[in-house]
């Protein structure tokens, strides 16, 4: 049965949020920068986005004629075309800088040196600005001048050669994992930088962000267990190398469960649910090294249990077991969930190009100070009456 489509919200332009009076610069390009400086506009930081003539590539990511893309990670920004090649444009940004908290970049090491506004010509015009400066390998390093695109990092970090089945190759990530990881962390680096500046004594400082060692560091004790085991895993596909059962499961109608007994209690009620208590007895299934020891029997057991139910029946029989299985959603299934629905995960936008466009509610949730979707993606150059109007005019 159809879904209806919820009602759409307006954007609220008068509501207050815990960033407001924040003043982001914002010269970054594509998904990193513009990650962190959503987290940063949608709790109320006035974002400003310095784009070039033809704007942030990021527009020019298209489905079907429109920028999803940019709706979503343009939000609650403002834009002003600025050309850092030029005089008028140098002089421009020197006058912007010291009515600003922060300044984000993510152009080659050593661009903005080039263009005369690396750190220290930036503290000289403010200093107490922060200087976000997103790269591939970082600002220092052999491969600091490489380019770094996501997809580099994905591979050398460590996470393609994780992903994957065994008898396949290492699988990358078919959506900007790196840049967004980045992103994330770059907000609270963020923050973290200007509460120290706020201080008394508090000075500006750069944040040296690339996107290598962000998602690196989501991978877990890689380092350690290397040096403790000398031996890579292999590749478990769906499978975790830690715990068991831990898989995807099809079933009887085509769809697919996911079904996660990470803990010693949960694998219990499980084996209990599916009438297979006999296994907690069973020295290859008792604790969970037996289990991983003989993980393909113990999914052939479990997948023969959910593979004669249908999804419906599946997600019904387990939700009454309080077992942790979940379905495997796509967009579509995803947006019409009744928990995603219940709890306004997503939120249907006004859009003048659409009509309404959904997309993530403001994440996280805070109670006392929440953040608010307040402007849509602006069109290029929206705002520089504005902006450099009493800039040009001084």
């Amino acid at each position: 049965m159809a879904t209806e489509t919820p009602k759409a919200e307006p954007f609220r332009p008068a509501q207050s949020c815990p960033l407001d009076g924040l003043r982001v610069l914002d010269f970054s390009r594509l998904v990193a920068g513009n990650m962190l400086t959503l987290q940063l506009a949608d709790f109320g930081a006035e974002v400003i986005k310095l784009e070039p003539d033809m704007g942030d590539p990021l527009r020019h990511w298209r489905e079907n004629g429109v920028s999803a893309y940019w709706k979503v990670y343009g939000r609650n920004k403002k834009s002003v075309r600025l050309d850092l090649r030029s005089d008028e444009g140098k002089a421009l940004l020197a006058r912007l800088i010291p009515t600003a908290h922060v300044l984000v970049e993510s152009f080659r090491p050593g661009s903005m040196e080039a263009a005369g506004f690396g750190p220290d010509a930036v503290a000289g015009l403010n200093p107490k600005l922060v200087f976000v400066r997103i790269s591939g390998f970082g600002q220092t390093g052999p491969y600091a001048q490489r380019p770094g695109f996501g997809s580099l990092v994905e591979a050398m970090s460590g996470f393609a050669s994780k992903n994957g089945f065994a008898d396949k190759p290492p699988a990358l990530p078919n959506f900007a994992l790196a840049d967004m990881v980045a992103g994330i962390q770059g907000a609270f680096a963020v923050m973290v930088a200007v509460r120290a500046a706020e201080r008394p004594e508090g000075k500006g400082q750069v944040v040296d962000l690339s996107l290598l060692e962000p998602l690196h560091s989501t991978l877990g004790p890689e380092a350690a267990a290397w040096r403790i085991t000398g031996s890579i895993p292999p590749r478990s596909g769906n499978r975790a190398s830690i715990t068991a059962p831990r898989n995807i499961y099809a079933t009887a109608d085509g769809g697919w469960v996911a079904l996660s007994a990470s803990t010693q209690a949960m694998t219990e009620r499980l084996f209990r649910a599916i009438g297979r208590a006999d296994m907690l007895d069973d020295p290859r299934f008792r604790t969970n090294s037996d289990r991983l020891a003989h993980v393909d029997e113990v999914d052939a057991v479990v997948g023969a249990f959910i593979g004669a139910k249908t999804l419906a029946e599946n997600l019904g029989f387990f939700g009454a077991a309080e077992v942790t299985v979940g379905p495997v959603y796509d967009a579509s299934g995803f947006e019409t969930d009744p928990h995603v629905r219940g709890r306004g995960v997503l939120v249907e936008m006004e859009d003048a190009e659409l009509g309404s466009v959904p997309m993530h509610a403001v994440v996280p949730r805070l109670s006392g100070t929440p953040g608010a979707l307040r402007r849509p993606a602006p069109d290029l150059g929206a705002d520089e009456t504005e902006i450099l109007g009493p800039l040009r005019a001084g």
